[in-house]
């Protein structure tokens, strides 16, 4: 079956990059218009729009500052009129050792909880007012394997951050569906990208690929099929759930 995403605004957060960057090449490919957040990489956000075609445009925003987040909604409404889909994707990982100075693992914690959760609910809030009086609308959520089976003890604040966004879609999701307001998540594991390879630098490509059930590591463009999928309104009636994305290394 072939999926038409065509007269269709989406939003994707950290959209000039790794999964983001597959995503948005997946809804242009289902003809959707996409709106690419960056936060600093305008040159390749810029190439990336005007390979999708259809209207794809790059907006700026630093996740990590709530007023720079309530501003990429409103550019993007302002320029498109609506939004239909939001995919908030853009998230960071930053290596905190536990026995680090408390000031500076604080900030750490801090900063990971800015980006990952504070503006992916705030996204949520702006999408699900601007759905409300408008017919709907579809968010999609990426978190982690580690919202569900926990991280290593450097990354305790990216595994908490992530962890709180399933409990975030659910919750839209059994309160907004009559507002036909649906809301889904995606736990990815390991994927081959630029924030994955941090980590595989720290401990080795071994330690991810023996931790998985298949061959090779999860791609980008593993996770494009199933976010095109979802956002065409053809599982609907999955909302509030979270799909498991992660080589077989997790499964709940």
């Amino acid at each position: 079956m072939e999926i038409s995403l065509k007269g269709k605004v989406v939003l994707v957060t950290g959209g000039s990059r790794g999964i983001g960057k597959a995503i948005c090449e997946g809804l242009a490919g289902a003809n959707a218009t996409v709106a690419v957040h960056y936060n600093s990489s305008q040159e390749i956000a810029e190439a990336l729009c005007q390979s999708l075609g259809n209207g794809a445009k790059p907006f700026q925003a630093s996740l990590e500052q709530a007023s720079s987040t309530i501003s990429l909604f409103e550019q993007v409404i302002n320029h498109y009129g609506r939004i239909d889909v939001l995919i908030n994707n853009a998230g960071i990982a930053i290596s905190s050792d536990i026995g680090v100075d408390d000031t500076d693992w604080l900030a750490d914690w801090e900063k990971t909880f800015a980006v990952n959760t504070r503006a992916t609910g705030l996204l949520c809030k702006k999408a699900i007012e601007h759905f409300g009086p408008n017919g709907g609308g579809r968010i999609i959520n990426i978190s982690s394997r580690a919202a569900f089976r926990g991280d290593t003890m450097d990354y305790l604040a990216y595994g908490a951050s992530k962890g709180a966004i399933p409990s975030l879609t659910r919750s839209i999701a059994r309160h907004c569906g009559k507002q036909n307001i649906k809301a889904f998540n995606i736990a990815p594991g390991f994927v081959r990208t630029d924030m994955a390879q941090d980590f595989m630098d720290q401990y080795g490509e071994s330690f991810a690929l023996d931790d998985i059930a298949l061959t090779e590591l999860t791609e980008p463009k593993n996770l494009a099929p199933m976010v095109v999928l979802l956002a065409s309104g053809l599982a609907d009636h999955a909302t509030g759930t979270t799909i498991d994305i992660n080589a077989g290394s997790y499964v709940h």
